[in-house]
């Protein structure tokens, strides 16, 4: 007859392995979701910068088709970096995930508009859209079943709540950074 041991629960809470893993997790979730917010706060600047060559109302709803294809391969992503989270590792892979949304952001920004390189801006923010949801999608996943994985199974549900808290954090930030995008204080 086989016998199951378990482990008293601990007291004293969290151990510092699992409030690293909350942490890391959920600013790479807040990091993440900026990206969106900022860009859908300023989705009429970009129409204007980067389809300036049609009405008004037709670049607006074309800045925000191109802020919902990034929704739009959110899950593909997940299916993307779940295996290779399950292949390689979901530390691996939520960094991987981390330096797409970076890059493709960083790019976004040092894009220059349709006036200065034509129909290839456009189609430029199109792709790098499509990266952010690619990534954001495995992220966001990879993020939750990381805490997940190294939560006890009493704490599991109050953690995996702190690591999806991130993605209203950045809100506040990106509204003010898309009103006041110069203001340093």
């Amino acid at each position: 007859m086989a016998t199951m041991t378990t482990t008293s629960p601990r007291a004293g809470g969290m151990t510092k392995d699992e409030r690293f893993v909350i942490f890391a997790s959920s600013l790479g979730t807040v990091f993440e979701w900026y990206d969106f917010y900022l860009y859908g706060s300023l989705a009429a600047i970009i129409g204007a910068q980067f389809f300036s060559a049609y009405p008004p109302a037709t670049r607006d709803i074309f800045a925000l088709l191109a802020f919902a294809a990034g929704f739009l391969v959110r899950p593909f992503g997940a299916i993307v970096f779940g295996r290779i989270g399950d292949i390689v590792g979901r530390k691996y892979t939520f960094l991987v995930t981390i330096l797409i949304m970076g890059l493709s952001t960083f790019i976004v920004g040092l894009l220059p508009n349709a006036a200065t390189i034509g129909i290839a801006a456009p189609i430029i923010l199109i792709i790098l859209r499509l990266l952010q949801g690619l990534a954001l999608g495995g992220e966001y996943g990879g993020a939750a079943t990381y805490v997940a994985e190294h939560s006890s199974r009493k704490t599991r549900l109050l953690h995996l709540v702190y690591s999806d808290d991130g993605d209203a954090r950045p809100v506040p930030v990106a509204t003010r950074h898309s009103l006041h995008p110069y203001d340093t204080r």
